[in-house]
């Protein structure tokens, strides 16, 4: 492992590694466009030029590894000037559009010019035309004016995604960036182009010039698409979400996420919410207050005679709830009812080699985990719906939609006419929801707290972003409220607390 020492503080690295990568992993700033940590070295950039003592001349830090006592120094005078003419090349032909570039606040070539360019250009000629704002992808803008080369894009198509669909044409100064005829930026995970590319010549449909980046706030938490649980940030203004990043966590996603996982903030904003609880009255589903709608529930769990029969009574939890929602859940069906009929289901899909995985839920290994499965001689699924048709099954406490996945939806719908109770918790309208004789509106990921336990047992942190819209509460504190109407103690202030419950009882989530 050698040491080397780079302004003036002494470092040991990993044999093999770069004067970049190990100034930016001990906090030392070099500049760079075209380096990125998970894609192959370029070095068409310049920018990350640095002076190594007893070397001939300046050296780029990406593609230079370190020695045995080599001393670097990244910001002396030469360095400094080195660097001001590379920004000055760049900027010969970009177009001074700052103020109105939607990458603004973000770029690194602005950030770099306030740091290392000259005052004035001493570039008279007229600039280089090229196309601008043109689509190469259904959720792609690129703008070849701004463009720099940089070919972080082209490496991010051939190397992750291996679909290769952009690469650089012509040659010198009259290269450009474009897409193969007949083809278009269209991969599962177009949008990362978005985040690598340094300036705002690759820019997102959907995000371009709805908000300035500097009022958003940042919130880190899992994408819900699917059990790989990739880490992202929740960006937020006024409690709005306006678009979910990748955040990195080489464990997981690196630092990508799939197209379907980013766009997937919409379904929080849409207009079927449910936002009140519900209590059905004929054909018709009355908003009312929570007291009133969980008193009803209590009343209908104990029946006439103030007596709760569990054996008759069925649980579905959701993999889209917490770990900690889960563990209550299934603890309030065992403890507070007395049954061991729970179960829960998640829908399947596509899959891929890179992020996307089976289970469309972030948290089915966490479900199992909880013991959301019958035991003891308790029913799952299938065994609850043949027993709503024999009147074995009388009332069903369903937390999602899941079940709406399953190929035998309709069937199961029209099961749902025999129960005495269908209570529904949920965040949206379903075909489902409108079955339920109550419904209660929840929280979505983006509204709580939690842990999610993705595919491979890792558990992550969720944060809350925003605030639930009308009534809506977590699932967890709906539990908790109804278990306490029903005159059984199960209170809790926060997730932390239930969580220091499962520490002690599930193996594998001690704190």
């Amino acid at each position: 492992m050698p040491t080397f020492t780079i302004d003036n503080k002494k470092i040991t690295v990993d044999k093999g590694t770069s004067i970049l990568k190990a100034g930016l992993d001990n906090g030392i700033k070099i500049p760079h466009f075209c380096y990125h940590e998970k894609l192959s070295i370029d070095g068409c950039c310049r920018m990350c030029l640095v002076e190594v003592e007893k070397m001939p001349k300046l050296t780029i830090a990406c593609n230079t590894p370190v020695a045995d006592d080599m001393v670097v120094h990244t910001h002396s005078p030469k360095v400094m000037k080195a660097r001001a003419g590379v920004m000055e090349f760049l900027l010969i032909n970009h177009p001074l559009d700052c103020p109105i570039c939607d990458q603004a606040g973000e770029c690194r070539l602005q950030e770099y010019c306030f740091e290392y360019g000259i005052p004035h250009s001493r570039f008279r000629e007229e600039k280089r035309k090229r196309r601008k704002r043109f689509s190469i992808g259904e959720h792609i803008v690129f703008d070849e004016e701004r463009c720099i080369l940089c070919r972080r894009c082209v490496r991010f198509c051939r190397e992750i995604t291996k679909t290769g669909e952009i690469a650089v044409f012509n040659r010198g100064d009259r290269s450009w960036i474009d897409i193969y005829s007949g083809k278009g930026l269209n991969n599962k995970y177009s949008l990362c182009t978005t985040d690598i590319c340094p300036i705002g010549a690759l820019t997102s449909k959907d995000f371009r010039f709805k908000v300035r980046v500097w009022f958003l706030k940042e919130v880190e938490s899992i994408c819900p698409e699917c059990s790989n649980g990739c880490n992202i940030k929740i960006c937020v203004r006024d409690n709005k979400i306006y678009r979910y990043l990748p955040r990195q966590n080489d464990k997981v996603n690196d630092t990508w996420i799939c197209d379907e996982g980013r766009l997937s903030y919409k379904k929080i904003l849409s207009d079927d919410r449910i936002t009140q609880p519900l209590i059905r009255s004929g054909d018709k589903q009355i908003p009312v207050k929570w007291d009133e709608a969980l008193a009803v529930i209590a009343k209908g769990f104990k029946g006439k005679d103030g007596n709760i029969d569990g054996s008759k009574v069925g649980g579905i939890g959701s993999p889209h709830s917490t770990n900690e929602e889960c563990f209550l859940f299934q603890r309030f069906m065992r403890e507070v009812i007395g049954t061991n009929n729970i179960d829960f289901t998640v829908i399947k899909g596509d899959k891929d080699n890179i992020l996307i995985k089976e289970e469309k839920a972030p948290n089915a290994r966490g479900a199992r985990d909880m013991r959301l499965f019958p035991c003891n001689g308790g029913r799952g699924i299938s065994d609850m719906i043949k027993g709503i048709a024999t009147g074995d099954i009388k009332i069903l406490y369903i937390m999602g939609r899941d079940l709406m996945g399953l190929e035998e939806k309709g069937r199961i719908l029209d099961s749902f006419g025999k129960l005495d109770l269908l209570v529904v918790q949920d965040t949206h309208v379903s075909d489902l929801s409108r079955k339920g004789d109550i419904v209660l509106p929840s929280a979505t990921f983006a509204e709580k707290d939690g842990t999610f336990t993705n595919i491979n047992g890792i558990v992550q942190c969720i944060t809350k972003g925003v605030e639930p819209p009308g009534d809506s509460l977590p699932d967890w504190e709906i539990i908790s409220r109804l278990s306490k109407a029903m005159g059984y103690t199960m209170e809790y202030n926060s997730p932390e607390e239930i969580m220091a419950e499962i520490s002690k009882e599930i193996p594998g989530y001690k704190l």
